[in-house]
């Protein structure tokens, strides 16, 4: 048999004529009458015939030849198609080319356009990159099974629940992603690890909010004309969220109300988004007062650069020794509509920039009950400018 190998010369499978010219061993040279050339290992596989391409001539050598059959040759002394373990090798190394911190981070991007601020917030891609990338990431995304995830996110199934259910969400994105793109993935992985990880005990807490008859108190202590004060006193006079009220800018203004831009209001998917905030005469005072600060159009600029950071006036609040978070005043707003008023719940959710009522009605409903807003708003910012005895009394009064 070694007799029989490397017949040929590479002066020899140069000058060869077409047709095809054996080297031994099962590797021909196939001179076309084209002038191409083309490398072929034939073997018996349990009993079949394969012929597998090497390369052309004079790209692959004779010595590049001879070397890639042996090894092929070797595939077939151990009872492997070699066509198919090349394959096999090809796979292996496209999984190894995508890693899952790059599908995450392209699925990311292909889906900014979705996100509010095209994403710069981060919050998208913080439970991935928090909680998944550092173990996962430079995985080959088709090599990762239920019990990658299940290792990765038990440390925080139960004690943070909310991020483990959003990381794993964000995941199971990242995966369909992968499977669009051609790769061969799991996408049952996630639902896998779930039913391993099995029912979350951490229960969730709702944000600390003020009892609404001590928010009038709160309120009115806001009184040194800081900027963290009055961007607090108009949080709680408009019941907005901190976002939006952070980045107010004074051409949302007009007259007496303050347009939101629908990519700032957060789940909005309404047709016309921008959403309306009817002003009272107070919240109009508290703007003038902060006008002083504003820099870059913004009413509430931060100290160096941006805008006031929501860790701003959560600090203050600590300072007071208070509980109760900003976006709490929300709730106690809606608190006091509930036991204090008579608003109609889809006249107080809207305040809120809530959706009321289910989806044949608000397609028949295309107001935005600006008037009446307009009339609650300023009811709310009486009850807060009220001294505590008059609270007390609207207080016992909603009661009774």
């Amino acid at each position: 048999m070694t007799r029989a190998l490397n017949k040929l010369t590479a002066q020899a499978a140069k000058a060869a004529a077409p047709g095809k010219i054996s080297d031994g061993g099962g590797l021909w040279l196939h001179k076309r009458d084209d002038g191409g050339s083309q490398w072929v290992l034939r073997v018996v596989v349990h009993g079949r015939r394969r012929e597998m391409g090497l390369g052309g001539y004079p790209t692959v050598s004779l010595r590049e030849a001879r070397e890639a059959a042996d090894k092929w040759r070797g595939m077939v002394r151990q009872g492997l198609d070699p066509i198919k373990e090349r394959e096999r090798q090809r796979r292996e190394a496209e999984r190894n080319i995508h890693l899952l911190k790059d599908i995450a981070l392209d699925a990311f991007e292909s889906r900014k356009a979705e996100l509010k601020g095209d994403g710069t917030a981060g919050r998208w891609f913080s439970p991935l990159e928090l909680h998944i990338l550092p173990k996962l990431g430079k995985v080959p995304v088709a090599d990762i099974d239920q019990r990658d995830i299940r290792d990765t996110l038990a440390p925080i199934w139960h004690t943070k629940a909310d991020t483990a259910r959003k990381a794993i969400n964000r995941l199971g994105i990242c995966l369909r992603h992968a499977a669009a793109l051609g790769l061969d993935v799991d996408l049952q992985a996630t639902d896998k690890a779930k039913a391993l990880l099995g029912k979350t005990r951490h229960k969730p807490t709702n944000i600390p909010a003020m009892n609404w008859r001590e928010v009038p108190a709160f309120y009115q202590s806001l009184n040194g004309g800081t900027g963290t004060e009055l961007a607090l006193r108009l949080l709680i006079l408009t019941a907005v969220r901190s976002h939006p009220l952070r980045h107010l800018r004074l051409d949302q203004i007009d007259g007496d109300v303050w347009t939101i831009p629908g990519e700032a209001m957060k789940g909005r998917r309404d047709a016309t988004p921008d959403f309306r905030v009817p002003l009272s005469r107070e919240a109009l005072a508290v703007i003038e007062q902060a006008k002083p600060f504003a820099r870059d159009g913004f009413l509430f600029p931060g100290i160096r650069k941006g805008v006031i950071s929501d860790m701003t006036m959560g600090k203050f609040m600590d300072r007071r020794g208070l509980e109760a978070r900003p976006h709490g005043f929300r709730s106690s707003f809606r608190d006091w509509t509930a036991e204090a008023t008579n608003t109609p719940r889809e006249v107080a959710e809207t305040c809120l920039g809530h959706t009321a009522g289910g989806a044949v009605e608000r397609a028949y409903r295309r107001t935005d009950f600006i008037e009446q807003r307009h009339a609650l708003m300023e009811r709310w910012s009486a009850t807060l400018k009220a001294d505590n005895r008059k609270v007390v009394a609207i207080s016992i009064a909603a009661e009774q």
